[in-house]
Formats: C-alpha cells, structure tokens, sequence
C-alpha cells in the first residue's frame, strides 16, 4: 500500500459491485447530488453499469434498475438526511427530500449489494435518530511538546495539520469525508479541544486553512465545526476580559463569528473545553457555564449554528487524603442545577460515563437529569484507556449499551441525546486507524449514531462484509466466524486482563499505556481504588461514601447503594469491599481478580491464533499489520496479568484457588 493510496476500509471497490452492474439513474441538482452521481458513474464505469443524470427523474425511469431523486414534499417525514427504499416492478428507488438524503440512501443501497435489487421491497422509511453525528479530532497544529502532533492519537499524525502548518492533503481529506459519511458522520471539529495559542488563531488568521479543509468536506454532507477557547476575546481581539457578559465580549464574537460564516457559510459551530485541566472559562469572572456557553450560542444563532460545551469540569488538583471530594460527582454537581438555563442552539457534551472513557464506568447520571437541556452523548474511538489502537478492543458494544441504557427506567440515552459524539481515532496511517481492526470503532460510531438502538454485532457484520468481502474470498464462512471471533468479545477480553470491576485506571501516568496499579493513586487527579490490606475499591454509596450513587433516579440509585444489589461489574466503582466479599457469580472478589487475569490472557492468546489462521482469506498487508499487533497485545496483556495479580496476591495474602503462579 502506497502513502498515495490509504486503505479504501469499507469502501472498496468490489463493495459497488451490485450498483455498479446496473442501469442508474440520478435525479437531483446541487453538490450533493453531484457527489451521488460521481460515486455511481464511477461504480458503473469500473463494473459494466449505465448512470444517467437528470434534474427531474420524468421520462427517464422507465429501464433504469435503480432511480435516486428528490421530492420535497416529503421534508416532514424524513428530514434532509432521510429518505425512502423501495422496490417495486422490478426497480429499486431512493426518494429522499433533499439531496443529503440521496447520499444516504446511495450508502445504504452499498450495504445492501445484490440485496438492494432482490424480489420486492415494501417501502422503508430511513432517518437518523440524531441530528448530529460528530467526530472530535484532537489534533494540534503545531506539535505540543507533550502530547504531540495528535493529543491521544495512535494513527500517525494528523490529517490536517503538520508541523504548525496545513498539510493540504485535500484528496486524503476527501477521502476521510467519504468514509465518515458512508458510515453517517454528518459533523467533524477539526482542532484539539485543548486549544493553544496556534490553534486558537484558527479562528481569526488561520481562518482560510480551516475554509479549505471544508471545501472538500462538505461535498460529502460534513459539517466542519472549530474548537476555541473561552479567552478568544484576550488571547486574539486584544480585549482586557473575556467575561460572558461584558458587551465589548459579545460584540467580539458576533463579528468573528460573522467572519466566518463569510468564509465557510455552512460552518457547524464551536467546541469550547472551559474550565477543565486549566482551559479558561467563566468562572474567572464570576459566572457559569450557562453564561459562557450562551455567550457563543447567540453569536451562532443568526446562522444556524450550535455551540458543543463540554461537561468534563473536575477539580483536577484534588487532595487525594481527601475521600469526601469525588471526581465521578462533579459532572453533575456542576451542570444538572443549569438545566433550562441554556439556550437553545447550545448542547452540553456529556462523557459516556462520570469518570473519563474507562473500560467500564456507569452512565454518567446527568442523562435523565436535564430534560430542558440538549445534550450529546461523547465517546472516545481513539482508545486511550482501552489499548491505544495496539490492542483489538472493539467498543461496539460498550457503546451500545450506554445509548440503551434507561436513566429513568423508562426513555433510552439514545432517545434523550440530540447528539453522538466520538473522539475521533483516525490520522495519517495508511490504514487510517493504525490498528487495521479499530477501522471497526470508526464505523461503528456513525452507524449508533444513526440508530442507537441497533444491534451492534449486526453493525459490526456490516462492517465485515464492507471491509473483507468475503464472498470473494475462497472461504466466506471461516473468515466471517474469524473475524467474529476476534472482535465480538474483544472489549470484555480486554476488561478482563486490566483493572477489575469498574475501579478503573491502573494505568502508567501519562501516557496511560500499560499496567501500574498505583500510577494514579496519590496524585491530584481524583482517579483512585483505595487498595489495603482489608480491601479495594471507592465508597460511593449515599449512606457511607461521596453520595455519588444518589445522582441517579430510582431504581438505579437504590440499585447502586448496596454491594448486595450493585452488579458485580461496577462493584468497585460504588463501594469498598473485602476481598473476599462474595460477587453474584459465587466468586469471592479477589478470586475474580486471579480468574479473569488468567482467562483475559487465554483469550487473546486465543484471539492470535485465529488471526493466523486467516492468513489465506485476508489481503497480506492487512492480516500482517493485525499479526504485528498481536504480537504486542498478547506481550502486554500478560505484563496486565502479572501485576495486577501479583498487587492483589501481596496487599491481600490470598493465595489463588488453582495453584497457578502469581509473582
């Protein structure tokens, strides 16, 4: 594979197939209906197919195996994204309201294959459940003596940024731009939520690097968003404050803001990280987020865009002798008194859990706690916590269950959210998200966000067949069970061989890359599991600990308090228990710390020797790169094993059960 030509991921070639051995017909006008007709008259060029292009589909159906048009009238019924499947005498057609909805309905008709054009279809109505569906890209413009040129980022470096400089690789841009919306990504913020002094002038003087980066964006339906910082005002227009409310302030952004839109008229809006790990804020004038963030609503208001304000605001320098105070707590401490009091054109982004994207947290409690507040529902793709795109840990299902989760046992977060929005994994790699398998993360996101109530293994089977092919292979069968077998259960494998029972982190300080069970404990950063002697694990409950429990609704909160009712996999999360408290499997705690170490292992170890044996069905780059990274997972979930094995064995005295070495 050339730097030239990145992996084609989902969307390879053979994938249009079916569309492309067809008679098309594309009936529609605007750019996005351009771009439908560019991927069908490319798909018909290279398999033998037939597309036409017309304003109006009158008098041309007729022959035509497949139509694409537009019919406003129904904008009510599907929004711009939605649009209709139907077959019927034998000829399939997508009706959408608008052409957003065409280049949807031409991805779907790509899943589908041959699918699309068998037998009778009844007409099926398709529109994303949420609006927006965005990715957060944490990439810096000039490299950050720290975090690097892509904060949290294991694909290589940035797609758009290089050195303090615009890459202005715009055919890759385009190329990312078709993926994400094949997968139904509709939104991307194109800086770092930590924003620095190069990246903030991205919205004043840099403001043509960004306009460029849109351009090839918006051909295929993606919204280019901008984080900025709260201090804008100081930091770029001169101004003494940046306070909320200061006229001189609003005055500032609604002429920047103006400014932009000049330049990219369908700019999505910014991203503000305000008051969080240092970044500026409202507070250093004496005002709320509800201040801050309707301070750049109302400068978006007049064109449609939203401001994303993020809910991560923890005191990051805590004590940690200090067990009253508790990190998971401050979320909702902070914002769910706010609730009604932003405007409508702002949605506060909300972590999946309380904590910061551990392997396994509880629904942060502020979904269900603000029903007069837009919210949106923020995951991280790049795994920072979950192998750092060295181990397979597909996140479908983590995911899945967060947006079915019932914070009121009755509405589903993916009912509540407006939005989904993941921290992006992708960068310059040549298979886009360095480990060719998170490609799996990547789409999986666009697809939950377009139904979060989907099956995740039927999206994950999407994602299979798109990828592999695999009826073009000599064994269709093995390399579909294969490549199963090694993602489905690849998130609790990973679960199993690093820190139990939802404590969370354990990690190496940093980085975060690797085992170190004290890493975290007597730092500021609120992230601890009280290890001793007698016990682990942090008292959360109403009665004894944080009260943090209590911040959800019945009958989660009477659920949590207990270690009696509490589900045995958020069990140290919530409370502080014995080692050899009895978990609901039977098992005593520190003999499912023993267990789940050992198995975590055997199924990775499993997992590469699958791997292997799919030598023959997989493209040699591909199953070499995965191989490659096997190798390194199998090395580090063992390191994972042994020390958390050997932390608990010599802070307990508990031997294992079945005699197997613990150092």
């Amino acid at each position: 594979m050339s730097a030239a030509a990145p992996d084609p991921a989902w969307l390879p070639a053979p994938a249009f197939r079916a569309l492309g051995s067809r008679r098309v017909l594309v009936a529609g006008t605007g750019s996005l209906a351009d771009t439908v007709h560019t991927e069908v008259a490319a798909a018909c060029a290279a398999f033998g197919g037939a597309a036409v292009r017309a304003a109006e589909p009158d008098g041309l159906v007729q022959g035509c195996d497949l139509v694409f048009r537009v019919r406003p009238g129904h904008l009510g019924e599907l929004g711009t994204e939605g649009f209709y499947l139907r077959r019927a005498d034998a000829r399939t057609t997508v009706t959408a309201a608008a052409p957003h909805g065409l280049l949807h309905g031409l991805f779907h008709v790509v899943r589908l294959g041959e699918a699309a054009f068998a037998g009778r279809r009844p007409r099926e109505r398709h529109r994303p459940a949420l609006a927006v569906r965005m990715l957060n890209h944490w990439d810096n413009v000039r490299v950050h003596p720290v975090m690097g040129q892509v904060e949290r980022g294991y694909a290589g470096g940035s797609l758009f940024w290089r050195d303090g400089a615009a890459r202005g690789d715009l055919d890759r841009v385009r190329a990312y731009g078709r993926l994400l919306a094949a997968s139904g990504i509709n939104a991307l913020a194109v800086n770092n939520v930590n924003v620095h002094e190069e990246e903030a002038r991205l919205l004043t003087g840099r403001l043509g690097e960004v306009a460029d980066l849109a351009d090839a964006l918006r051909p295929y339906g993606i919204r280019t968003h901008l984080s900025v910082t709260f201090a804008a005002p100081v930091v770029l227009g001169g101004l003494p404050t940046a306070d909320p409310l200061d006229e001189a302030v609003r005055a500032w952004w609604a002429e920047t803001t103006a400014r932009v839109y000049a330049a990219i008229p369908d700019f999505g809006g910014y991203v503000v990280k305000a008051d969080s790990e240092g970044r500026p804020g409202p507070f250093a004038y004496g005002r709320g987020h509800a201040d801050g963030a309707n301070l750049l609503a109302g400068a978006l208001a007049p064109y449609g865009g939203t401001v994303h304000w993020r809910a991560f605001v923890y005191d990051h320098r805590q004590d940690w002798r200090d067990r009253s105070t508790d990190r998971a707590r401050a979320a909702y401490d902070h914002f769910a008194p706010l609730d009604g009091e932003f405007a409508g054109n702002a949605v506060l982004q909300v972590k999946h859990g309380p904590m910061d994207f551990q392997v396994r947290e509880p629904v942060s409690p502020l979904f269900g706690a603000m029903p007069r507040t837009r919210l949106a529902v923020e995951v991280q793709a790049t795994q920072e916590y979950t192998g750092q795109q060295r181990h397979v840990c597909w996140l479908g299902p983590m995911w899945s269950e967060v947006l079915r989760f019932r914070p009121d046992g009755a509405s589903r977060v993916g009912d509540l959210a407006d939005a989904l929005v993941a921290v992006s994994n992708a960068g310059d790699d040549p298979w886009w998200t360095g480990h060719p398998l998170a490609q799996a993360n990547l789409y999986t996101v666009g697809r939950l966000g377009w139904r979060p109530g989907a099956d995740p293994h039927g999206i994950l089977d999407e994602w299979i067949e798109l990828t592999f092919t695999p009826e073009r292979t000599g064994d269709p069968g093995r390399l579909r069970d294969g490549l199963r077998a090694v993602l489905r259960g690849s998130w609790r494998t990973y679960e199993k061989y690093t820190a139990p029972l939802g404590v969370g982190f354990m990690v190496q300080p940093g980085h975060h890359y690797g085992p170190a069970v004290d890493g975290y404990e007597y730092s500021p950063w609120g992230t601890y599991h009280f290890a001793d002697r007698d016990g682990v694990g942090v008292d959360r409950c109403r009665a004894t600990g944080t009260g943090y429990a209590a911040q959800y609704a019945n009958p989660w909160a009477e659920l949590y308090e207990s270690p009696r009712t509490c589900p045995d996999e958020l069990l140290l999360f919530f409370h502080h228990v014995p080692y050899g408290h009895v978990l609901h499997s039977g098992k005593t705690v520190i003999q499912h710390i023993y267990d789940t170490h050992f198995e975590g292992v055997e199924e990775v170890e499993e997992a590469r020797r699958v791997w292997a044996s799919l030598a023959g069905l997989v493209e040699p780059g591909r199953h070499a790169r995965v191989a490659e990274r096997y190798e390194e997972q199998v090395r580090g979930a063992r390191e994972w094993r042994d020390h958390i094995n050997s932390y608990f064995f010599r802070m307990s005295g508990v031997p294992d059960a079945h005699g197997r070495r613990i150092h």
